[in-house]
């Protein structure tokens, strides 16, 4: 039901000629989710009692938290007839929506897959890159009544991909609720393991392992602060794709959307929560002005509206900029999760953007396509992280080793250079390795 409530928007309105544009844009960008030490006391107190009491301490936190009252962790294990059924259950509509994202899913991520490879030095010395996937990954998912389908089928579909071995998924159940979206997304993701845990104590049975959830290697997925919060902790224990901030998307508009169009673009940001940011930036005024009218037309008509309204007034904003070089520049400061280029030749600006998750090309490519089914990855960088890192891929369930293959000849021309670096660090044992395998004339 729409949400009449919320009648009115509140957004941030600047241009880039403001005295105090960067004062007001660095506000408008900042964002700190794990900082907490009250939050972070409680991670690890949960973490070290699922390390040193494993699946003991897992019932008990599922009862604090989800209030579930299991005495057996068998009772928290789906089996995979579940999954099966959960997906057989579903409206005709939802199974085959949910099997063409998963298709589309599948087929972008195959063109990822990166391939081992070596060459031959004249000497006869084989040098190379060996490819293999991680043994074990575990996908963290929301739960209860929240359904994020999508947010199974692109942490899955990639390790699948990658050739993972093992896939195991972690989702909570507050009050036994299961949601079957996300259960079927699991089925057709091809998921071994299913356990309805959550939170902190979920991210530590993944990463240090109990007497019934094995150990991973890499844990990927989103959840709330404490989830958040645990990855951080145990990375280094084992990997993690990222520590994600707030939902965030950057439209650069050159007048000629449709202002209703772009004002529900803002809007599927901004219901994610109050901390989602949506930004759009444009060279003409008048346009920003008419997308605003759009927005509090609109808003009454959203079922999240309140949501929408807080997210907008408090990290939102509409802005002004001198021209598509000054919407180059800001896109490559803030690094935006998503990139919407809503103007009428998005090429002649790609090749200026150096820093963004994703970017949707054109007036017709909604962000919200990305989301569920175009086919590349959801999970994106946040929070100006573009700027060094990528959006989740085959490649993070995979990892790279060298093969070196010294041919007798390459061993000794490689020894001679080896040990006169070794002797100019001191490190005799080195040299000496390195001088037993010259040849001797």
């Amino acid at each position: 039901m729409p949400d009449n409530s919320a009648t009115d928007i509140r957004i941030n309105r600047f241009s880039t000629k403001d005295m105090d544009f960067d004062e007001r844009l660095n506000a408008l960008l900042e964002w700190e989710g794990v900082s907490d030490a009250t939050i972070q006391r409680r991670v690890d107190d949960i973490i070290e009692a699922v390390r040193t009491r494993g699946d003991e301490a897992l019932l008990e936190y599922t009862h604090r938290f989800d209030r579930l009252q299991a005495t057996t962790m068998q009772e928290l294990t789906l089996q995979p007839e579940v999954l099966r059924d959960a997906f057989e259950r579903l409206p005709e509509s939802q199974r085959e929506a949910l099997a063409a994202a998963a298709d589309r899913i599948r087929a972008y991520h195959e063109r990822q897959k990166p391939t081992s490879w070596q060459y031959t030095e004249d000497d006869g010395t084989v040098l190379g890159q060996r490819v293999t996937p991680l043994d074990r990954a575990g996908i963290y998912v929301p739960g209860g009544k929240a359904a994020y389908p999508s947010s199974v089928l692109m942490n899955a579909i990639p390790a699948h991909v990658a050739g993972v071995r093992e896939i195991v998924m972690v989702v909570p159940t507050p009050d036994g609720v299961c949601n079957d979206l996300v259960l079927a997304a699991a089925y057709l993701a091809g998921i071994d393991q299913v356990y309805t845990l959550g939170g902190a104590q979920a991210i530590a049975a993944l990463a240090y392992g109990t007497e019934t959830v094995p150990r991973v290697d890499k844990i990927v997925g989103p959840g709330n602060i404490y989830v958040a919060t645990a990855k951080k902790t145990v990375f280094g224990q084992v990997g993690i794709d990222m520590i994600a901030g707030p939902s965030e998307v950057l439209v650069v508009s050159d007048g000629g959307t449709e202002p209703d169009w772009l004002a529900m673009d803002l809007f599927s940001q901004a219901e994610h929560d109050e901390d989602a940011q949506a930004i759009l930036v444009s060279w003409d005024p008048d346009h920003l002005q008419a997308v605003e009218a759009s927005m509090k037309r609109l808003l009454p008509s959203m079922e999240r509206a309140s949501i929408i309204q807080e997210s907008l007034r408090s990290r939102g904003a509409l802005i002004t900029c001198r021209d598509r070089d000054d919407a180059l520049a800001l896109i490559n400061r803030i690094a935006p999760e998503h990139l919407e280029l809503s103007v009428a030749d998005p090429e002649s600006m790609l090749s200026g953007v150096r820093h963004a998750g994703a970017i949707f090309m054109g007036r017709h490519t909604a962000e919200v396509l990305g989301d569920y089914c175009a086919g590349p990855n959801h999970v994106l960088p946040t929070s100006g992280t573009a700027r060094f890192s990528s959006p989740l891929g085959v490649y993070d369930f995979q990892k790279r080793s060298s093969l070196i293959h010294c041919s007798p000849e390459g061993a000794s021309a490689l020894g001679k250079t080896a040990a006169e670096l070794a002797r100019g660090e001191s490190l005799t044992a080195h040299a000496r390795s390195a001088e037993y395998r010259i040849q001797r004339q």
